[in-house]
């Protein structure tokens, strides 16, 4: 019987979880819809992996999903700021509605902790830096708003309903499995996949804004340690690196790693992108005992060589 249910397992973060769950021999089961996800990330947990094909807004396949879980990685959402911009109904009933049908299947089947994917998006544009979690959410789109919501209802669950649930306050998560061909794509899998075709990267904007990328195996490593940590259950909890670079010198870098001289291209800035991010992680120290132990320019390296190897 599988203990683990990563919910969309098939897509980025939640295959890289999935795939390291099963090398610590786990038996692990995955539900997705293939929305986002591809079939193809899940080729390296064959044979320990049960999939079921299904979506999140369906209470039914949810309710067999978390049957015999002890541990609930809920990764699955429908991302993007662009996105929730274009259709906000459906990512929140993706995210927030498929969030709280997952809460109530997992309470009624006995499941032991949710660990919660949420999103650096729920603090907004607020000039402070870096982000602690006791701040204020300020959310400047519907997907912010939608992780929020989950993100609440987790809380909820956690003081007044009996389940355990953690929230990991994701920033700019990158590595391999990340879809450089979606039209709502990551800066860092978009700007490699344009400047190996020696094309200029696109920045919206002056490209002085600035992220805290963290390499995928950091989060992996947090959702692991918040499934167990004792002290985490219903606190929200930063995963990043705890630093942060502009676009600027994000391609500069990419230019270096790749041996080439792209200047970017600009473009008008975007509704509902945050000027500056940085992460704070007082908390996942102190909770989760999370350190970071990929850096960005390390955890560029290995993107830029597993994109290569599967080009």
């Amino acid at each position: 019987m599988a203990r683990y249910l990563v919910t969309g397992g098939a897509g980025f973060i939640g295959s890289n979880l999935a795939e390291a769950l099963v090398k610590s021999r786990h038996r692990v089961r995955v539900l997705d819809n293939f929305a986002t996800g591809a079939r193809a990330n899940l080729t390296a947990g064959a044979g320990a992996v049960e999939l079921l094909e299904g979506d999140l807004r369906d209470a039914a396949i949810v309710e067999r999903a978390v049957q015999g879980i002890e541990v609930v990685f809920h990764q699955a959402a429908l991302p993007s700021v662009a996105r929730s911009l274009e259709d906000p109904a459906t990512t929140h009933a993706v995210n927030a509605t498929g969030t709280l049908t997952l809460l109530l299947a997992a309470r009624r089947a006995g499941v032991c902790r949710v660990v919660y994917a949420s999103s650096s998006s729920v603090y907004g544009d607020t000039p402070t830096l870096p982000k602690r979690e006791e701040m204020p959410s300020q959310p400047k789109s519907p997907y912010a708003v939608s992780k929020l919501a989950g993100e609440q209802y987790c809380q909820v669950f956690a003081a007044a309903l009996g389940l355990e649930t953690v929230s990991l306050r994701y920033f700019n998560i990158f590595g391999p499995r990340q879809d450089p061909a979606s039209p709502y794509a990551a800066v860092i899998p978009k700007f490699l996949a344009a400047m190996r075709r020696g094309e200029r990267p696109v920045i919206f904007g002056d490209g002085k804004q600035s992220r805290d990328f963290t390499y995928v195996e950091n989060a992996v490593r947090a959702n692991l340690l918040a499934a167990e940590a004792p002290r985490a259950s219903g606190e929200a909890i930063n995963v990043a690196c705890g630093g942060r670079v502009t676009l600027l010198e994000l391609v500069e870098q990419l230019n270096h790693l790749l041996g080439t001289h792209l200047d970017p291209i600009f473009a008008p800035p975007r509704p509902g992108d945050v000027r500056h991010s940085q992460a704070d992680l007082t908390r996942a120290a102190a909770l989760l005992g999370y350190h970071p132990t990929v850096d960005l320019q390390e955890g560029l390296a290995r993107t830029a060589a597993a994109t290569m190897s599967h080009a």
